[in-house]
C-alpha cells in the first residue's frame, strides 16, 4: 500500500513524515502550479498554553507535544519560553489573559527581555513553550523526507489518498472557510529580543518572534475574510503601531518583507482528520498548524499502520 499524501504545507509534510516513520510507502504530490503554502507565513510559535486564550481546551492538551516532535525532526527549534505583557491602561488584559491560560507565572519583563526594562511592570512567561522558523522547518521536514526516499513530485497519485491541500480542498469540503492572516517581517538593529512577546491590547493585540540577525515577524491579523491579494494599508499600520507600543526600536525598522493568506478552519476552529470513501482529509489547520498537525498526522498514521497490520 502506497500513500499519496497531497500538499506539501505543514499539515502534509508532517502525515508524510508520519507515515515514513512508521516504514510505509508514502509520496507527496505538489501540483507544478500551487502556490506557496501558507503555513509558511506562520508565526512558528509551539505555544499551546497561550492558545488557552480562544482555543478549545483539546488544542491546549493536544499541541504539548509539537515542542518535544519538531525538536526530534528538524533543526533551529529554541526552547525560550514566550512573554505576554500589556501596556499599563490594558492591565486587565493581563489578568483576563492569565484566567484563560495555564501553565505561566508572573514575570518582571525586563528581567527575561532587558531591552523591555522599565516599558512594562509585569508580564506573564510560560516557560514551556518555544519557537521555530517556519519556512526553515518545512524544508528541513521535506528534505529529511527526500533523503530517506520519499517522492515529491507534481505527476498523479500513485496510492490511496491523504488529502492535505488546505484551501484547495473547498471542492470536497463544504464547511471549510478561509480566515484571512497578514504578516511583517522587519529588520530592526535597534530590538533585542530573544523570545517571542504578545503583546495584548483589546483592538489591536501581536506578536513579535525574533528570526536572528536582528529580523523579526510582526503578526498577525485574523481577518473573517477570503479576499486574496497583498496585506492591506490598514494591516500594515496596525501591526506597526502595535510593534511600536511594544518598543520604540520598531520606528526605524526596515520593512522587508510582508506577507498575507488564507488559513483554512472548520466551523469549530479545530484542525481534524476526516474520513471520506475515496480518501483521508486533513486540514482545517486556523492558526493552530505547526502545534495541531504533528499530533494529527502520528494519530492517523498510527491508526492505519494498525488497520493495515490487521488487514494482511
Amino acid at each position: 500500500m502506497t500513500w499519496s499524501v497531497l500538499g506539501a504545507g505543514v499539515a502534509g509534510l508532517c502525515v508524510a513524515t508520519a507515515l515514513a516513520d512508521r516504514g510505509a510507502a508514502v509520496e507527496v504530490i505538489v501540483p507544478r502550479d500551487a502556490p506557496p503554502p501558507v503555513s509558511r507565513l506562520a508565526g512558528g510559535m509551539l505555544a499551546p498554553f497561550c492558545e488557552g486564550d480562544g482555543a478549545p481546551h483539546a488544542v491546549v492538551v493536544a499541541g504539548q507535544g509539537a515542542v518535544d516532535w519538531w525538536t526530534a525532526r528538524v533543526p533551529g527549534v529554541v526552547r525560550r519560553g514566550t512573554l505576554v505583557v500589556a501596556p499599563p491602561r490594558d492591565a486587565a488584559e493581563l489578568a483576563r489573559f492569565a484566567r484563560a491560560t495555564e501553565a505561566h507565572e508572573a514575570a518582571d519583563p525586563g528581567a527575561l527581555e532587558p531591552d523591555l526594562a522599565g516599558r512594562f511592570a509585569r508580564g506573564l512567561f510560560f516557560p514551556a513553550e518555544a519557537h521555530l522558523d517556519p519556512v526553515a522547518a518545512l524544508t528541513a521536514l521535506r528534505e529529511r523526507l527526500e533523503d530517506r526516499g520519499v517522492a515529491v513530485h507534481a505527476g498523479a497519485p500513485a496510492g490511496r489518498i491523504i488529502d492535505c491541500r488546505g484551501m484547495a480542498a473547498t471542492d470536497r469540503l463544504g464547511d471549510l472557510r478561509a480566515v484571512r492572516g497578514e504578516m511583517l517581517y522587519v529588520e530592526a538593529p535597534d530590538v533585542h529580543l530573544g523570545r517571542p512577546v504578545r503583546l495584548l491590547h483589546p483592538r489591536f493585540p501581536c506578536y513579535v518572534v525574533p528570526r536572528g540577525a536582528a529580523r523579526y515577524m510582526i503578526g498577525a491579523t485574523m481577518v473573517e475574510s477570503a479576499r486574496e491579494g497583498a496585506v492591506t494599508a490598514r494591516a500594515v499600520m496596525e501591526l506597526l503601531s502595535a510593534a511600536y507600543a511594544l518598543h520604540p526600536g520598531f520606528a526605524e525598522a526596515a520593512l522587508v518583507e510582508t506577507g498575507a493568506g488564507l488559513r483554512p478552519a472548520f466551523p469549530d476552529n479545530v484542525p481534524a482528520v476526516r474520513r471520506m470513501p475515496d480518501r483521508i482529509h486533513v486540514n482545517g489547520m486556523y492558526r493552530h498548524g505547526f502545534l495541531m498537525a504533528p499530533v494529527l498526522a502520528e494519530t492517523l498514521a498510527a491508526d492505519l499502520t494498525k488497520e493495515m497490520r490487521h488487514a494482511g
